[in-house]
C-alpha cells in the first residue's frame, strides 16, 4: 500500500475573500500539518488547481494561485483541472500509477462539489480513500452553512460502498500514512 495526498483547490480566489470558507484558518493549519508529515515521509503531495477562462480562477492568474498560507515545495505535484473531477482530462490517474499509489488522503476546498466528486471518482478507479474530515472546506450556501455541508459529506460518502475502493471519513490527527 502506497500513499498520496491530494489538496483540492486551495487557491487564493476562493480562500483570501473576507467571507472566507468554513474554518479558513484550522483547514489550513490541518491541510499544513498533513502535508508536512507526508512529504517526512516520502509520500507524495499533490496540488490540484481548478482554472478556467474568464474567471477568478482563469490560469496563472492571481486568484488562481495556490493560496499564501499554503505551505508549498518544490517537490510537490501540480495537477491542473477544468472540472469538479480531479481525475478528468488531467494527468493525475498518472501522477499516481507512476508513483504506485493505491490509497488517498484527500483534503481541500469545494466540499460538496471537487473533494465530493474526486473522492467518488478515486474510489470508483479502485483507489482507497480517507477524506480528511476536518480538513475540507467550502462557503456557506443558503440552504446550509458549510459546517453542515462538511458534516453531511463526512456522514455519506463512507455510505458509498458501491464502489471498488473503500471511502472513510477521519480526523487529520488520525490519518495513516500506510
Amino acid at each position: 500500500m502506497k500513499t498520496a495526498v491530494i489538496v483540492i483547490d486551495v487557491q487564493h480566489a476562493l480562500f483570501e475573500a473576507d467571507e472566507g470558507p468554513f474554518e479558513r484558518e484550522e483547514v489550513i493549519e490541518r491541510i499544513n500539518t498533513l502535508t508536512s508529515k507526508a512529504r517526512n515521509l516520502d509520500v507524495p503531495v499533490i496540488m490540484v488547481q481548478h482554472e478556467r477562462e474568464d474567471t477568478v480562477v482563469a490560469y496563472q492568474s492571481a486568484g488562481w494561485q495556490l493560496y499564501s498560507e499554503l505551505d508549498t515545495k518544490p517537490t510537490d505535484v501540480i495537477v491542473r483541472k477544468q472540472t469538479p473531477d480531479s481525475f478528468h482530462e488531467t494527468d493525475l490517474a498518472d501522477v499516481l500509477k507512476k508513483n504506485s499509489v493505491t490509497d488517498l488522503i484527500v483534503c481541500g476546498y469545494a466540499t460538496e462539489f471537487c473533494v465530493d466528486t474526486t473522492v467518488r471518482r478515486a474510489a470508483a478507479l479502485g483507489y482507497d480513500v480517507q477524506l480528511v474530515a476536518d480538513a475540507h472546506t467550502t462557503h456557506d450556501k443558503d440552504h446550509l452553512n458549510g459546517g453542515m455541508i462538511r458534516g453531511h459529506h463526512n456522514a455519506t460518502l463512507p455510505n458509498a460502498t458501491s464502489f471498488s475502493g473503500n471511502i472513510e471519513a477521519v480526523e487529520a490527527i488520525s490519518v495513516r500514512f500506510g
